[in-house]
């Protein structure tokens, strides 16, 4: 099945699969940059309301996630994880793709459905494990199939397959990335959506837009300098190469000096509009360490979601998204049928590090020529704290009042210091993380009289049903921090230490699974703790990931220890155990 796909992908990029195209050097061109990814050209599919048969939440626009409709729907994916060579902005990279795509396919599903994924490890020359996130989803019941080795499983070893499948407890826009050390970075990631109540109207979803920024650097090279014994700024802040849109964007090859093969000219991401319709658009950062800005020249971006939670929509000219985040918009095509506009994704120069700010594509109205060069203006961009909007601005469609007095409050204080050894580490109250492949927390915890080392940095809540976490950012980095099997109520975020009282729409506040966090700030959140697992709670920057900015949260342990847990997890694990006797792992970093 696979071979076949391949091949008639390779066709569709050749032969342009438009009525009257014909060979331009530009569409032969997508084969040495994505591979057989289609997003960003103008072959990409638009998507519907919902997949084949009757939207199962009925006319609801909004609903509370915890109704979850049960459809008897399984949609089936296929992933080969395998190493390749790609060249998204014209320089030639060694990477490791899902099914010889970047990005990788766009997982499809309705809210309800059981989505299933086989994971084939076919990473060689060298061979690594591998796992893989489903970001956003909340895993209610199924906590074992989360993809965070050395928490919810044992790594995949080379060579061998694992079968994830949960259901699509939530709904709207998001992604899945490789867990295992920083291979995100390389490539390894793809969009997901999911439909659900539709609340507001738009004319066409025009699907994902994954904005990244990226390095021409394998990621373990660059986490061997970030770990590394050094106070060399440069070496555990990477500077990444370019910024891209859907995998894709230009490239100054006289800036490369290293003999590395650079084709100019690269293609840009193209999108089509047609004057007087509204489109949605799915906006996910996807990148490895930056804060994205993302414009498009001459039209209003009206926010309809952040992350997996619908809100009541605002109007504005750019949105901020940290990586991990999400946001639907729709955007009214305004232009003429003969206009053409610059989509922008700007980097956030106070926040990140890179050589190239500025990642474009090309929006072309209905009678544009396909090569049209947009000379349209940007927005003025002016300097920011590195945070998101005002969370007073993002308001949930679906009203949910958060327990005013929860059960427990755990104050955590980050900071970042080199350790014993003089490695620099992320620290939570003092504590950094490393991951243990052979052995995940989630098994452990099912386990009579469980037991967790201090490098597991477990935080165990015990029965408690409300738990609210005061974090306070003690160094000058931001973080974009991401919680698995929740959605967080983002109660107060601002600069400095929290005041211990204020609270921002205390009856409704916003709710997402991954929220900014400023330099020398603060975030209030709180969980229902509705979901015994073993959750990580993590800085979503590849490279302080690797420095161990991770901790876990073991909730409701009681009940952990009743679960059954299904037998696949235990052969995972030796496997890699097998694998491990006979092979060297190359762990240099916290392992996630």
């Amino acid at each position: 099945m696979w071979d076949l796909l391949r091949h008639l992908t390779i066709l569709f990029l050749w032969l342009g699969f438009s009525s009257g195209s014909s060979i331009a050097p530009r569409i032969p061109a997508q084969n040495d940059t994505n591979k057989y990814s289609l997003l960003g050209t103008l072959q990409a599919p638009t998507f519907g309301d919902f997949l084949t048969g009757n939207q199962p939440w009925g006319d609801a626009k909004s609903t509370n996630l915890d109704h979850i409709p049960f459809t008897g729907k399984t949609r089936f994916y296929d992933f080969t994880v395998a190493r390749g060579k790609i060249s998204p902005d014209g320089v030639e990279k060694n990477v490791i793709l899902v099914n010889g795509q970047f990005p990788g396919p766009t997982i499809e599903a309705n809210w309800g459905d059981t989505i299933q994924v086989t994971v084939h490890n076919r990473i060689a020359n060298p061979p690594e494990g591998t796992a893989m996130h489903w970001h956003g989803l909340r895993m209610q019941k199924t906590p074992w199939y989360d993809g965070a080795p050395s928490i919810s499983q044992c790594p995949i070893a080379p060579g061998q397959s694992f079968t994830y499948r949960f259901q699509a407890d939530s709904y709207g826009t998001s992604w899945y990335h490789g867990h295992y050390s920083a291979q995100t970075v390389d490539g390894l990631l793809g969009p997901m959506i999911i439909h659900g109540p539709k609340h507001a109207k738009y004319d066409v979803d025009l699907g994902p837009i994954m904005l990244g920024d990226y390095h021409h650097k394998d990621y373990l090279s660059i986490v061997k300098e970030v770990v590394s014994v050094t106070n060399d700024f440069k070496k555990y802040v990477p500077t990444s190469d370019n910024n891209l849109i859907n995998g894709k964007n230009d490239y100054n090859c006289s800036q490369i000096t290293d003999g590395t093969k650079c084709t100019p000219n690269a293609p840009l991401a193209h999108f089509k509009f047609h004057s007087g319709k509204t489109y949605r658009l799915r906006l996910i950062n996807s990148g490895a360490a930056a804060l994205q800005r993302f414009s498009i020249d001459g039209h209003k971006l009206q926010v309809i979601a952040n992350d997996f939670t619908p809100i009541v929509p605002y109007e504005t000219d750019v949105v901020s998204l940290g990586v991990g985040q999400r946001s639907d918009v729709l955007v009214k095509a305004i232009g003429k049928p003969t206009d053409s506009f610059w989509m922008r994704a700007t980097l956030a120069a106070n926040c990140s590090r890179s050589t190239t700010l500025y990642g474009k594509g090309v929006v072309l109205y209905e009678s544009a020529p396909q090569d049209a060069k947009p000379n349209s203006t940007a927005y003025h961009l002016p300097e920011i704290n590195c945070a998101n909007d005002d969370i007073a601005k993002t308001t949930p469609l679906f009203p949910i009042t958060p327990e005013p007095n929860p059960a427990v409050t755990q104050v955590i204080n980050l900071d970042f210091k080199p350790n014993a050894t003089g490695n620099n580490v992320f620290l939570f109250n003092n504590q950094t993380f490393r991951a243990n492949y052979n052995s995940p927390l989630l098994l452990t915890a099912n386990q009579p009289n469980p037991k967790f080392t201090p490098e597991n940095n477990v935080y165990n809540f015990g029965g408690k049903r409300t738990i609210r976490v005061v974090l306070n950012n003690l160094y000058v980095a931001v973080h974009p921090m991401h919680i698995h099997g929740h959605n967080m109520y983002i109660l107060s975020e601002g600069d400095g230490p929290w005041d211990g009282k204020t609270l921002t729409n205390a009856k409704n506040p916003q709710r997402r699974d991954t929220q900014m966090l400023r330099r020398y700030g603060h975030i209030v959140f709180q969980i229902e703790a509705d979901n015994p697992g073993v959750w990580p709670f993590h800085c979503h920057i590849a490279w302080h990931q690797s420095m161990g900015m991770s901790l876990n949260i073991l909730e409701r342990p009681d009940d952990i220890q009743h679960r059954t847990i299904p037998r696949v997890m235990k052969e995972t694990c030796r496997a890699w155990d097998r694998w491990t006797k006979t092979h060297v792992v190359e762990q240099i970093d916290a392992g996630i």
